[in-house]
């Protein structure tokens, strides 16, 4: 439970009633949930979308529904931090036959985020150089492993040279710390996770008739673009937002989950889980996220 604005120690466990399914929702025995970046800016009171608190956080999950194992996209409502969670029945998957519970609670917002704007905004041709910033977190090894998929060349950003090896395990053919951004030869495309300085400094890569996708800003709000220097250059920038997107095109969304999972029970991707720990740990959990400690999806477990 999120008992408030402020530090972890605002996530504790608390016994709560068993929740109740409405029409068209089914209660999920949680086995793995994930956290997401959001997650923590919704702690700090940092979300442009903040929830009425206190809550159980919480948008993806993995678990067992009437002896099936499934994975829950808990869309917008919370919920997942919790040993059982409500869940809208369009909203659930089946988790692949050989998929850890934890691989199931790592999959579905990484790799959503990653595939529509790479495989719909942009069209990436036989070859092209995409760079993905924040490439060893849990998006950016989606968008790693997607890029490949789509038979582009991924380019890594890290924020450490810690990280720099596990964009490279994925296929990474080069992979930099941010400080280095400025020595890679010019890209057709940029995936941002980062925000801030990252992505305005990722912006002078691109080649003529490139664009720049903006995900995310763990490393600060984006700076503004002038229309004028992206006539200029002939470069574009498009914004991604999945939670406003399953607001307003779900079916879009729910099309492209069956896109990424078919993607993954034929083998070609795979979630990539840094951490797993127990819900009493919670706080932890966003710690080691707040501080860029982990690689990967952080995972909670009962």
């Amino acid at each position: 439970m999120l008992t408030g604005v402020g530090g972890p120690e605002q996530l504790v466990v608390q016994e709560v009633p068993d929740p109740v399914p409405g029409d068209g929702e089914a209660v999920v025995d949680v086995r793995a949930a994930g956290i997401n970046f959001f997650d923590v800016l919704v702690r700090l009171g940092m979300y442009p979308q903040m929830p009425e608190l206190p809550a159980v956080p919480g948008n993806e999950v993995a678990g067992e529904l009437d002896g099936e194992r499934v994975i829950g996209f808990l869309r917008t409502s919370g919920g997942g931090y919790a040993e059982r969670a409500v869940v809208e029945r369009r909203w659930l998957f089946p988790l692949p036959a050989k998929a850890s519970f934890a691989e199931g609670a790592a999959f579905s917002m990484a790799f959503l985020t990653a595939w529509i704007p790479l495989s719909e905004i942009v069209r990436i041709a036989f070859g092209a150089r995409v760079l993905v910033t924040a490439a060893a977190g849990a998006v950016g090894t989606a968008a790693i492993q997607l890029v490949k998929v789509l038979n582009g060349t991924p380019i890594a950003a890290v924020g450490s040279e810690e990280k720099l090896e596990l964009p490279r395990e994925l296929g990474a053919v080069e992979a930099v710390t941010y400080d280095a951004i400025a020595e890679l030869e010019q890209v057709d495309v940029v995936f941002d996770l980062v925000g801030g300085d990252v992505f305005a400094r990722s912006l002078s890569l691109l080649r003529p008739l490139g664009t720049a996708i903006a995900v995310g800003y763990a490393g600060g709000l984006w700076q503004d673009v002038s229309p004028t220097w992206l006539v200029g250059r002939n470069i574009g920038v498009h914004g991604f937002y999945l939670g406003r997107l399953v607001g307003r095109d779900p079916e879009r969304v729910r099309r492209a989950a069956a896109d990424v999972l078919r993607l993954w029970e034929g083998g070609a991707v795979r979630p990539i889980v840094g951490a797993e720990l127990p819900f009493e740990q919670a706080g932890d959990a966003h710690r080691l996220i707040e501080e860029r400690k982990t690689t990967g999806k952080v995972v909670l477990v009962p």
